[in-house]
C-alpha cells in the first residue's frame, strides 16, 4: 500500500468512525492536539508477545512497554527512577526494583536493550534498539523461544500495516546490527 492508498485508507476508516460515533472528537485520544504521546509500531502486540514467549515464566513485555514509554522518540531512557520504573513495570513491594532489574537484564540478555552505567550505577541508560531488527536476528540464530507461528504473525502483520522494516531487511544490515550489539542469548 503506498502512501496516497494509506492516506485514502484513513480517510475512509475516520468517516466511519465518525458515521459510528458522531461528535465524539472532543473525547477520543488526538496525538496532533495533545501532549505526552509516544510513537511506537502497530506491530507493538505481537512484539510483546513474541519477547514473553522467549522469556518464559518471567514475562518482560511491561517492562518493556514503560521503558518505550519513557521516551521522547530518541530510544534513550534515564533509569535514575528504578523505583518509578518498577512500579510503571507492574512490580510493587519490597522487590519491585530488584524484579525489574532482573527483567532489564532479561531484555538486555535477548538484545531488546543496551544499558549503560553512570551515577545511578550499573544501570543508569537504556537504549531501545528496533525490535523488529531484534526479532529478526533471533530467527537468524533460532533462539530458543522464538515461535515460528509468532514470528510469521509478525511478519503477516509487517505486511498488513506496511512495516518495511521487517520485510526489507538486508543481510548487511543485519551482520553490521550482529556485529554491533548482539550478545549470544543466555539461557534464563
Amino acid at each position: 500500500m503506498n502512501n496516497k492508498q494509506r492516506r485514502k485508507s484513513e480517510q475512509r476508516k475516520f468517516q466511519l468512525r465518525n458515521e459510528l460515533w458522531p461528535n465524539c472528537e472532543e473525547y477520543v485520544w488526538d496525538r496532533l492536539s495533545y501532549d505526552g504521546f509516544t510513537t511506537m509500531p502497530k506491530t507493538m502486540p505481537v512484539i510483546l508477545k513474541i519477547m514473553d514467549e522467549m522469556t518464559k515464566n518471567k514475562p518482560v513485555s511491561q517492562t518493556y512497554f514503560a521503558l518505550w514509554c519513557s521516551t521522547w522518540d530518541n530510544s534513550y531512557v534515564s533509569l535514575t527512577k528504578a523505583k518509578e520504573l518498577a512500579s510503571f513495570s507492574g512490580f510493587s513491594g519490597e522487590r519491585a526494583v530488584t524484579t525489574w532489574s532482573s527483567r532489564m537484564k532479561s531484555l538486555e540478555q535477548l538484545n531488546f536493550i543496551q544499558i549503560k552505567p553512570g551515577k545511578s550505577g550499573p544501570m543508569s541508560h537504556a537504549l531501545i534498539l528496533n525490535p523488529h531488527l531484534v526479532i529478526r536476528g533471533h530467527q537468524e540464530l533460532r533462539t530458543p523461544g522464538l515461535f515460528e507461528t509468532s514470528y510469521n504473525a509478525l511478519l503477516e502483520l509487517a505486511l498488513e500495516v506496511g512495516a518495511k522494516d521487517v520485510i526489507e531487511i538486508t543481510d548487511e544490515k543485519l551482520a553490521d546490527y550482529h556485529a554491533t550489539f548482539v550478545r549470544e542469548p543466555t539461557p534464563n
